[in-house]
């Protein structure tokens, strides 16, 4: 452990993931149940279309897409910043299509009741939707955690301060010293990279189970 240390600034690379990751995560969750749920629930003019244009976006692949993203980043003159990390993953149109989808059964009844009792849109939303797809919510937040933790190509492309540096870019400067590989620090790097993960599916696995107990309860 020392010698990772020494050779890499390994607390300040996992606190730049955290933060990378959890703030991405926070913004997919939040913006996608509400987008979702205006595509689930409301009938606008060219809803069809827009569905369709976000469909596109989860079929185009991300090396399509850097070369227009590092040249909107370097406009904006944010490379080596956390923006050029965040800014471009706080939605995605997988997050939007997995909560149309999930957002698609939820009871019209509850909905109409809120209503008549005088329930605004926000606070329906809010108070009676999101605290029954938690389930949903939660597993799309593990899975954005998980892809926005191993990112490893656009971080690679836009930073080059070493401050700013995520954990996949740290793991793959060990590699770097000479021919030698030093498995040592590469594997304790790896674990220590496993620990927020653990920590946030340990934190999110009860709703899962919540989940899988009402289905068999409805089944």
């Amino acid at each position: 452990m020392k010698a990772l240390e020494t050779s890499m600034p390994v607390w300040r690379d996992l606190a730049n993931s955290i933060f990378v990751s959890g703030i991405t995560t926070v913004s997919v969750v939040f913006f996608s149940s509400m987008v979702g749920y205006a595509f689930a629930k409301y009938q606008f003019w060219g809803k069809s279309f827009l569905f369709f244009v976000v469909l596109i976006t989860i079929m185009i692949p991300i090396q399509t897409t850097l070369i227009p993203l590092f040249i909107i980043i370097s406009k904006l003159h944010w490379q080596n910043s956390y923006q050029a990390l965040i800014v471009p993953f706080l939605v995605n149109g997988f997050g939007v299509f997995f909560m149309r989808q999930q957002m698609q059964s939820f009871p019209e009844q509850l909905l109409e009741a809120a209503r008549i009792d005088g329930s605004n849109e926000f606070r329906t939303f809010f108070r009676i939707v999101v605290p029954n797809v938690l389930p949903s919510l939660a597993a799309l937040g593990i899975l954005t955690f998980l892809q926005q933790w191993s990112n490893f190509i656009w971080p690679l492309v836009v930073i080059n301060d070493r401050n700013r540096f995520t954990m996949p870019l740290m793991l793959q400067q060990l590699d770097q010293p000479g021919n030698v590989i030093h498995y040592g620090p590469i594997f304790a790097g790896a674990a220590i990279g496993l620990i927020p993960l653990m920590i946030v599916f340990v934190c999110l696995q009860r709703y899962f189970i919540s989940g899988m107990y009402n289905g068999s309860v409805k089944g």
